[in-house]
């Protein structure tokens, strides 16, 4: 094993542009989800990557920079993560897949999980964790008008709906980031227990048990 001395002359080995920038996004993501946005500071990155505060403006222009380019990463990496999982062949496959698919991002992708359902001071260009799901919802809806029409009921109601799920499995989500019992397959399925036997059950033009 050489010396201290030794180990010290060594000549540092330079990293490309992409890969610097990599980096930062890494050490900007593990600290977003750490500490939050307001709390994490440009020279606090720049201290765990490394390397001088100008370094992070010349990549990002700051933590504004740096902040946008990790929310707009993990917003693609969820979307892509559901959709990808929506294969099934009918409408309660599909909402199993998608409650299975959000709970398996928690759990492999806590970082970023944590980081998308802060609100976000910084505008990007994907928007925001709510607009997000509204994009899922958007999805879901789409599944939702189909069944309703062959079921006599309002498809008109369908968007309503999907919001309505869409939340309850997001709520469920952040509950489930902090607590992680039970297991991800069973929350899943109390989820869809919930979820699909309700919308099993609709009646057409339901009244709230106070107005009778």
């Amino acid at each position: 094993m050489g010396t201290v001395t030794d180990r010290q002359s060594r000549p540092r080995v330079r990293m490309t542009g992409k890969e610097r920038r990599e980096q930062l996004l890494d050490v900007g993501r593990a600290l977003f989800a750490e500490r939050g946005f307001e709390a994490t500071s440009t020279e606090e990155i720049a201290t765990r990557a490394g390397v001088s505060k100008p370094v992070v403006y010349e990549h990002f222009g700051g933590k504004e920079g740096l902040y946008a380019v990790v929310v707009d990463r993990e917003m693609r990496n969820l979307t892509d993560a559901i959709t990808s999982a929506l294969t099934g062949s009918n409408p309660r496959a599909l909402v199993e897949q998608a409650a299975l698919a959000l709970l398996t991002y928690i759990e492999e992708q806590t970082d970023g999980f944590r980081i998308l359902v802060r609100d976000s001071p910084v505008a990007t260009s994907t928007g925001t964790f709510s607009s997000l799901l509204n994009d899922i919802a958007s999805q879901v809806e789409y599944i939702l008008v189909r069944e309703f029409s062959a079921r006599k009921l309002n498809p008109k109601l369908a968007g309503m709906y999907a919001q309505m799920l869409v939340g309850m499995v997001a709520l469920t989500g952040q509950w489930w980031l902090e607590v992680r019992k039970p297991r991800r397959e069973e929350v899943a399925a109390h989820l869809v227990n919930l979820g699909w036997n309700g919308l099993r059950g609709l009646e057409a033009k339901p009244r709230l048990s106070l107005d009778t």
